[in-house]
């Protein structure tokens, strides 16, 4: 501890460049342990240091500072120490250094030159991933200069940074942003084309992270039980680009193929499924909330998403995606009369019985 108050008198941004490089290098290894960084934590000096540095004029003294806040921000305590930081920023002069990390890393994602860009794009994926950080984090962004509509066209333009940044850290941050109801009435707004511009990376083949954040997005929305009609409806048309990537090269009669969704009828034999399990899931999980109601229900069982399921469970060989699968199917194979209820939401479950749920999905996985 000791030793990193006194490193931290040579992190000044006003230090000899090669004084500064050999401290950053110095607290960047100090970051690759979780004791190391619980002992920085005890020097919150540090932590706004970096903070700065990472608008140092040196590059590569810049990048080993992002380094080092991605490391710190991987963790609950860090995260939430650079989240008070960013918070109790009073910096507000244009020419001036600020210690507003938020700020900071939007202004370089949205920066079309800047080198920074996707450093910054995973410390915000990790600072939103704690969930008592993301309404914070939201109102630290409408705080700033920057609309959401100008991250949203960020996002969805093709080769947007000039350096090569490829900005794909952007679909967890939108994932784990939506895990508030605020974020979710944005991307969710019926008058403007928001959702619908997050579809196509659904399949975006290029990237695990970004599609995966995305898909994360889609299903954190379908817990909105108000939206669902409008979700299914032709406005938005969610179904297929959830059934899509569950859908393998089977072939089907002309019966079952004139029930589907018109994008899934006749698929090619080269057609492969979602590769990542964790991607597999969180569609499957979507479907599970949109059979929340009696007339999504219908309108899954009417659009024959039993037999890609059905297909899905046969093909899969992870445990956790087969819970995940069986957790649908046992609510599609079921009449209304069977099951009883319109929203499937209003039933109350004990305590002591989500324990045992919770101990028989343990058991049925391991």
């Amino acid at each position: 501890m000791e030793a990193l108050k006194e490193i931290s008198c040579y992190l000044d941004p006003k230090c000899r460049i090669d004084v500064k490089a050999v401290a950053l290098e110095h607290v960047l290894g100090v970051t690759a342990s979780k004791e190391g960084r619980e002992l920085l934590l005890g020097v919150p000096q540090i932590l706004r240091q970096l903070i700065l540095l990472l608008q140092d004029e040196s590059i590569v003294i810049a990048k080993d500072a992002a380094r080092s806040l991605i490391n710190i921000s991987g963790d609950e305590a860090g995260a939430s120490a650079l989240l008070i930081i960013s918070e109790s920023s009073k910096c507000i002069a244009e020419d001036e250094k600020t210690d507003n990390l938020i700020y900071l890393c939007l202004k370089n994602i949205l920066d079309k030159v800047s080198k920074l860009a996707d450093p910054c794009c995973i410390i915000l994926s990790n600072m939103t991933r704690p969930n008592q950080n993301v309404d914070r984090i939201i109102t630290l962004i409408d705080k700033s200069e920057f609309s959401w509509s100008l991250i949203l066209n960020t996002f969805t333009t093709n080769n947007y940074n000039t350096t090569g940044a490829k900005l794909h850290y952007l679909g967890p941050l939108f994932s784990n942003l939506s895990q508030s109801k605020k974020m979710r009435s944005y991307l969710l707004n019926k008058n403007q084309f928001v959702f619908q511009r997050l579809l196509s990376f659904v399949q975006y083949p290029d990237s695990n992270i970004r599609r995966g954040g995305i898909v994360g997005t889609l299903r954190n929305c379908c817990f909105d039980i108000e939206n669902h009609d409008w979700l299914m409806s032709q406005d938005v048309d969610i179904l297929p680009y959830l059934l899509l990537p569950l859908a393998g090269p089977e072939e089907f009669t002309e019966e079952e193929n004139n029930k589907l969704p018109i994008d899934l009828q006749y698929l090619p034999e080269t057609k492969t499924r979602e590769k990542d399990p964790d991607i597999r899931i969180m569609l499957l999980e979507a479907l599970g909330q949109l059979c929340a109601t009696k007339k999504t229900r219908e309108y899954l069982r009417e659009n024959n998403t039993y037999i890609i399921l059905r297909e899905l469970h046969k093909w899969e060989k992870e445990k956790t995606v087969l819970l995940a699968c069986e957790n649908v199917v046992d609510i599609l194979i079921k009449t209304e009369e069977e099951i009883g209820l319109d929203n499937l939401k209003e039933i109350e479950i004990p305590e002591e019985y989500k324990k045992k749920f919770y101990e028989m999905d343990k058991q049925y996985i391991e």
